[in-house]
């Protein structure tokens, strides 16, 4: 894992919000990243999918626009999901994109692209194969049943992963971080991760694949993913409820869940990771764009409130606050449904010179006089008046406090460099 103090950390922590891509053979059916999985679907019947691939309208710049407009930093790519089918040219196995009617390097594409604009590269990796017959498929969660034909055999399965891994990690560039995901086999093997760095000193690892890796993944709000305390952290979401890759007939989130769950790890210092997953043609469908949009719009706004913040705890009596502080400046996260329109942000009782609505620019009016429901106290504390609700309501408001003074903000509880990720 990162040490908390080091420099590696401060570069992990540098690039805050990033573009997640699942694509593959899945997108041409657009009903699961996991079809062969979750629908029963048997190898004889997926396989000729890859005479169907064939994404004429693929453009990674067009990718890289809408990552950027919606003030995105780096990209994360599937070049192999649990389905086995390679993005990328690969000597080891056939089940490649360069075997489709597309014959062309998606990946090297990709990663050209991002080299151009020095717009920072990830891949991700599945360490569950449905299509290698060494993989010891077992039914279990993720796996498929064994196969006519398989040869389970982990060693052999490992070596051909080894060398999959040696081609990500010398064809493509430098390397932002390398994403594992569903080691079922709870494989271990850190030379495999001591080979990454290596050959991309500068990549993080994230704690799924074969060891722990650099840093946590917490999931879909969940928590459980994110490992010891201590750990920094990279959270993943995807615009849709049911997928991650394409889906004709998709539910979305809303633009305030998203949004909402963005502060809550941005605040603390997570970073966060939001998929889309394009259609099989290579264009990102336009409801997945103009949500990001919508949150780009947001972000820009308010990112000054996580950067190079130290996050201190939740406001007493605003639950769902967080509150994080830089310098001589406070920033008041309200990701809740807060019921009116002035905030009391106890103990404080020092007035801030000033007060603004970053998702508005609007300056709000300061009081620390005694209110009526504040009559058992006979005192007064710092109140952020005149905040718009009913306009803010889809999305989250973040207050900045400049102040001439240090205020009493000891009184919070700081959650510091070990906090526990499952308490976010």
């Amino acid at each position: 894992m990162i040490n908390q103090e080091s420099d590696k950390l401060k570069q992990f922590s540098q690039h805050r919000f990033g573009m997640f891509v699942h694509w593959g053979l899945y997108a041409i059916n657009g009903w699961h990243e996991q079809e062969m999985w979750r629908r029963r679907v048997s190898r004889e019947d997926y396989i000729p999918l890859i005479d169907k691939w064939n994404p004429v309208n693929f453009n990674p710049d067009a990718w890289l626009d809408l990552a950027q407009e919606a003030g995105m930093e780096y990209l994360v790519f599937t070049t192999k999901h649990h389905d086995g089918f390679c993005l990328f040219n690969t000597k080891y196995t056939s089940f490649n994109v360069m075997n489709s009617p597309y014959s062309r390097d998606i990946l090297g594409e990709l990663a050209a692209a991002c080299q151009r604009r020095n717009f920072p590269l990830g891949v991700y990796y599945s360490v569950v194969d449905w299509m290698q017959p060494n993989y010891p498929n077992q039914g279990r969660h993720h796996e498929i049943l064994p196969q006519l034909g398989d040869n389970p055999d982990m060693k052999r399965y490992m070596e051909f992963l080894r060398s999959q891994v040696r081609e990500l990690c010398t064809g493509y560039g430098p390397l932002h971080s390398f994403w594992w995901d569903m080691n079922v086999e709870g494989y271990r093997d850190p030379t495999i991760n001591q080979m990454i760095r290596e050959l991309q000193p500068n990549c993080f690892i994230n704690n799924r694949g074969m060891d722990d890796g650099d840093f946590g993944t917490p999931e879909r709000d969940w928590n459980d993913h994110a490992g010891a305390s201590g750990v920094p952290v990279e959270a993943c979401q995807s615009v849709g409820m049911e997928s991650w890759g394409y889906r004709q007939d998709e539910s979305y989130y809303s633009d305030r869940h998203i949004i909402r769950s963005m502060d809550r790890f941005l605040a603390k210092g997570a970073n966060y990771l939001l998929n889309v997953g394009p259609q099989a043609d290579g264009i990102i469908l336009e409801k997945s764009a103009e949500m990001l949009r919508q949150i780009g719009k947001w972000y820009k706004k308010v990112r000054i409130a996580f950067d190079n913040v130290e996050t201190l705890g939740e406001v007493p009596g605003i639950a769902g606050s967080i509150l994080t502080r830089k310098e001589n400046k406070l920033y008041l996260h309200l990701p809740a449904d807060f019921p009116g329109e002035d905030v009391i942000i106890k103990p404080l009782q020092t007035l801030p010179k000033r007060a603004v609505l970053l998702n508005t620019g609007q300056k709000l009016r300061c009081a620390n006089d005694m209110t009526p429901s504040q009559h058992s106290e006979q005192t007064g504390y710092l109140r952020l008046c005149g905040l718009p609700i009913n306009e803010m309501s889809n999305t989250c408001i973040v207050v900045e406090m400049e102040f001439d003074i240090t205020p009493e903000w000891q009184t919070y509880e700081k959650i510091n460099a070990g906090y526990d990720i499952n308490t976010m």
